[in-house]
């Protein structure tokens, strides 16, 4: 989706628990959700 923007040199960083303490926090284990950080720049 990225590169279909127009970015170039994407990197994805590494997972992050986003869901520590939250109300869902017990699905996002069952299901192993992450968040992830994108870097990408535009030429």
């Amino acid at each position: 989706m990225m590169e279909d923007s127009g970015f170039v040199d994407i990197r994805i960083g590494p997972p992050v628990d986003t869901f520590g303490g939250a109300k869902g926090e017990p699905n996002a284990r069952r299901f192993e959700v992450f968040g992830y950080a994108f870097l990408g720049r535009k030429p």
